[in-house]
């Protein structure tokens, strides 16, 4: 059992379908027992009043105890809003019971006879008067108004903020609350003789009765349908104080004469006020509460406090502390404290369906009692089993690296896409022609079918710009099982630039019949012809990319059957595919050798063409049931013409930071000029402008210039934006093709190369892209697992943020090209989990380490640079990139990292202590020109006798070759200079 658990003392469920509210509950001695013994009135709005004498349950008595407990039903007929004890009848001292109905307002008095049989006492309820109301009451309260002793009197509220006064038998007087919207708690305060609301201005207002009893009359306001007069005195509350918040209940206890609070319970904090309304403290509560009540505390100057909240709570607090916490069966909304013959002080709370409990606030013995353990014999085989199962069960969750959920097996529905094999007529397109072609649109169809119970499904059709569809929102009813709809739209070409992909994405929401929410994605693929058309072959290409494959070329009009009618080549040997955009792209099947060839005048519009051919040529082997069919790709990579499409994106990204910068400074002008003008045109003299309306013009005019230019400069980002995805979608297939990567390797690359799907300011694709592959380079295609280790140790990175240039991007991706081509393995499980030594155990520390440079010798970095050329580059660089580069090569020295891992995949903080080096290197050199005079002509005379020594062969070298030795004879200037700046430091001291 919970310890912090409300105990059951005596519970009753009331009716059932009825309603409760705040005022439904009430307790004290009804009858007039004189025992001081209270009771349990509760009336219902369904017009059920009962009262109740709880005493402790017992198992045995069962329902005939719970029958015993209740001492009267009685049926109104009305609906029952409040239920008052007091002191309501002017010729009695007894206790009468106050019944507030919506109309009428009763006053009974309860009675009970001792019986003569076996079957208890009798009790009556009588009703001693009733007054008819003019208006729907909303709640009550009662008090000695006026500081009459001896008798109670009654104030209702009705729902349109008139407060009705009643002295016993006879109706007082009435008076509506000024800036009154809704009603709010009353209650009455008989310290000051005043009453309490909360207003629609989410204030507490205090009205003296005197007040109320001078100010203007309002019987004249009885009937609705009059208009409202005005006259007589204003009433104006005594005191208010700001809640800003609406109240859910008030309180004003009385159990001491030297206490003088008064409680406020709003819907976000508890507040404790004087008398006067300063605040005496304020409680923040974590919650939504319900209901609370006041009652004594045993520490002077302090008050105890129930309340009950939504989460199934009754908390205790003594003023702000809380002291206890209770789990109630409900959510309490009302809560009072009664004393009955066997127990005192027990919590009575009643819900809003009917649950009446009484209980206490203690502990109970535990009764669980550890269970025996039977003795058997352990059997360490079948231990030593099950301990090698659950490590190959641990050993295969850390080797996977997904981090989303498996899905179920089953789901609540499947969506099938069905595309049309030919174009809609008419075309749905918004574009009706680009260049003179029609834009043609195809239908594709959803079939949803509805295994489970699937509520509210929603449909979400997205596909990459810039093609389009008709509709990509759909809002579906709810399923039962076995039911299917389908969802029909068009896509169409809504650009002047072909796309980069041809897929779309169907994703479907729904919520589970057990309430969870669930996502459903499903993909198709749209037809080549929405994009171009057939047209002929251009003799002369610019680009061109050869497929090798091991079977014979197959019929391209067979293979591409939708173009082959409007084509002009009859042979099947060559096909040309025209963008509706403008670029052509050649296919041509070669005749003698397995062998296709992809040719265009834009490098990145091949992709498309490519991917269909490697598509169709796999389907078709594989329905003439050819396993082997293999298809390859001999080099070398397009680098060089994928960085120019790199770097005009890149410049773009630049030339949108730029518009918005300068947009940003003419609207701080624009709005500086405003303020100036605003000033001169309200002052009441008179000042001359000073040509500042022409100032307005002028900036008006170029911030709109500005904009112009950034949208059409935006406009142009995503025309890029979409070449580059081609281009590299074009690459990594080029790359898998020329070194047979497995599909989950090409994945991987293509998440590598491909960051973002969207191209935005705050994060573009360059440095999603250069940080992705310096991960790479650092981890599953670094040298040795030692690197992997010292990588894996450094914590942080760089901020992705718009870089200076591309260069280094294009390092890292020729660098990360090269390593494939020497045979690494790309793959997200790290292999530095391997044993390592200790001092690479320690790089991994809290506080990380700074990256260790990887030194080459001259070498390894000569046959690096002989292998790219070899197989990565497709043209030698030019002689103006050779003499930039020579000075960058000349700065390095002898110690100087090659340009390997170890130098590309240092971290920020290797690169800044770099920088802070330069100045220093700097001072050093201008203090040893002589001695680089001097080896420079040393230099110059080994150089003539290389040449006059040298034979032809080596003329005829490869200009890498050249560069090669020329960066060893650098090293030995560095050398000879070293020993210059010795020789001359000597001299220098043997003169001092």
């Amino acid at each position: 059992m919970s310890l912090f658990k409300a105990r059951d003392w005596w519970s009753s469920a009331l009716g059932e379908g009825e309603e409760f509210d705040q005022g439904c509950l009430c307790v004290g001695d009804v009858d007039n027992s004189g025992t001081g013994h209270d009771k349990v009135v509760v009336g219902s709005y369904m017009g059920m009043l009962r009262i109740f004498s709880p005493h402790a349950n017992k198992p045995s008595e069962g329902a005939l105890g719970l029958a015993e407990s209740q001492l009267l039903e009685v049926n109104l007929h009305n609906a029952i809003i409040q239920v008052e004890l007091g002191k309501f009848v002017s010729c009695s001292d007894l206790l009468h019971l106050a019944v507030l109905h919506p109309r009428k307002l009763s006053v009974y008095s309860v009675s009970g006879t001792a019986g003569n049989v076996e079957h208890g006492d009798q009790y009556q309820l009588k009703l001693v008067y009733e007054h008819n109301l003019q208006r729907t009451a909303c709640n009550m309260t009662y008090g000695t108004f006026g500081g009459v002793t001896g008798h109670h009197s009654l104030c209702i509220q009705s729902m349109d903020g008139m407060l009705m006064f009643f002295e016993q038998d006879s109706y007082s007087f009435g008076r509506f609350l000024p800036g009154f919207l809704l009603p709010g708690p009353l209650i009455y305060n008989p310290r000051t003789d005043s009453f309490l609301t909360v207003s629609s201005a989410r204030q507490l207002e205090s009205y003296k009765y005197e007040t109320l009893a001078v100010a203007t009359e309002a019987e004249n306001r009885q009937d609705p349908d009059l208009p409202v007069k005005s006259g007589g005195k204003r009433l104006t509350p005594d005191w208010t104080l700001v809640l800003g918040e609406q109240a859910l209940e008030l309180s004003v206890p009385s159990f001491s004469h030297s206490s003088s609070c008064i409680f406020v319970l709003g819907e976000r904090n508890l507040y404790c006020l004087r008398d006067n309304g300063q605040i005496r403290f304020m409680k923040k509560l974590e919650y939504n509460p319900s209901c609370f009540l006041p009652y004594a505390s045993l520490t002077d100057g302090t008050t105890n406090l129930l309340l009950g909240n939504h989460t199934n709570m009754l908390l205790v607090y003594q003023d702000v502390t809380l002291k206890w916490a209770a789990q109630l069966p409900f959510v309490p909304i009302a809560v009072r404290v009664a004393s009955f013959p066997d127990l005192k002080g027990v919590m009575v709370s009643l819900s809003s369906e009917g649950h009446l409990l009484c209980s206490y606030m203690g502990t109970d013995p535990s009764y669980y009692a550890t269970p025996t353990v039977d003795a058997r014999d352990v059997d360490y085989e079948q231990m030593d089993a099950e301990l090698k199962q659950l490590q190959k069960y641990i050993r295969e969750a850390s080797r996977t690296q997904d981090i989303l959920p498996k899905a179920d097996t089953q789901e609540d529905l499947t969506v099938t896409a069905v595309i049309s094999k030919n174009m809609d007529n008419p075309s749905q397109a918004h574009i009706q022609d680009i260049d003179g072609l029609p834009v043609p649109s195809v239908t594709v169809q959803l079939k949803l079918k509805f295994i489970g119970v699937v509520q509210v499904p929603r449909l979400n059709v997205i596909v990459q710009p810039p093609l389009a569809v008709t509709q990509n929102n759909f809002v579906l009813d709810t399923m039962s099982v076995g039911s299917s709809t389908l969802v029909t739209f068009s896509a169409f070409l809504n650009g002047h630039y072909p796309p980069a992909d041809l897929t779309g994405d169907v994703t479907v929401s729904y919520t589970a019949p057990t309430g969870v929410p669930r996502v459903l994605q499903s993909r198709f693929s749209l037809p080549l012809a929405l994009v171009c058309v057939s047209s002929t072959p251009a003799k002369s290409t610019k680009f061109k990319i050869t497929v090798d494959t091991n079977q014979p070329p197959v019929d391209l009009h067979a293979m591409f059957p939708e173009f082959s009618g409007k084509s002009e080549e009859k042979d099947g040997n060559s096909l040309a595919f025209q963008f509706l955009s403008g670029p052509k792209v050649s296919l041509v099947a070669s005749k003698s050798s397995q062998r296709y060839r992809i040719q265009s005048e834009s490098f990145e519009d091949m992709w498309l063409i490519i991917k269909e051919l490697v598509q169709r040529c796999d389907r078709h082997f594989s329905k003439l049931g050819i396993k082997d069919f293999r298809k390859s790709f001999s080099g070398p990579i397009p680098l060089q013409d994928y960085f120019y499409t790199i770097d005009h994106h890149f410049q773009l990204r630049v030339s949108a930071k730029q518009y918005q910068d300068l947009l940003s400074e003419r609207a701080v002008q624009f709005r500086a000029i405003q303020r100036r003008l605003l000033t001169r045109f309200k002052d009441k003299t008179p000042a001359p402008l000073q040509n500042l309306d022409t100032l307005l013009d002028a900036t008006y005019n170029q911030m709109m210039s500005l904009a112009e230019a950034a949208e059409e400069n935006q406009a142009q980002l995503d025309q890029a934006f979409a070449q580059l995805r081609s281009g590299t979608h074009l690459l990594v297939l080029l790359l898998s093709l020329w070194q047979g990567l497995p599909p989950d390797q090409t994945a991987l690359l293509e998440a590598t190369l491909l960051p973002l799907l969207q191209d935005t300011q705050q994060l573009g694709w360059e440095e999603s892209c250069d940080a992705a592959v310096t991960h790479l380079l650092r981890t599953c295609l670094s040298r040795s697992p030692k690197d992997q280790a010292i990588s894996l140790a450094q914590t942080g990175g760089p901020v992705l943020e718009l870089p200076k240039d591309t260069v280094r991007l294009k390092k890292h991706i020729t660098l990360l090209c090269d390593r494939i081509g020497k045979g690494g393995r790309l793959s997200l499980c790290s292999e530095a989990n391997v044993q390592l030594p200790a001092q690479i155990q320690n790089l991994a520390a809290p506080g990380g380490v700074e990256p260790i440079a990887e030194v080459s010798g001259d070498g390894e970095e000569l046959n690096l640079q002989q292998d790219t050329a070899k197989f990565i580059k497709k043209k030698q660089p030019s002689k103006k990139v050779k003499k930039d580069k020579e000075p960058k090569e000349k700065k390095e020295g002898p110690n100087e990292p090659s340009e390997g891992p170890g130098t590309e995949e240092t971290s920020a903080a290797e690169e800044v202590k770099k920088e802070r080096k330069e100045p220093s290197k700097e001072k050093k050199k201008e203090s040893s020109k002589e001695p680089k005079e001097e080896a420079k002509k040393e230099v110059k005379k080994d150089s003539k006798e290389k040449k006059e020594s040298s034979s032809k062969e080596k003329r005829d070298k490869d200009k890498e070759g050249k560069e090669a030795t020329k960066e060893t004879g650098d090293k030995k200037v560095s050398r000879k200079s070293s020993s210059a700046k010795v020789k001359e430091k000597k001299e220098a001291e043997g003169g001092v």
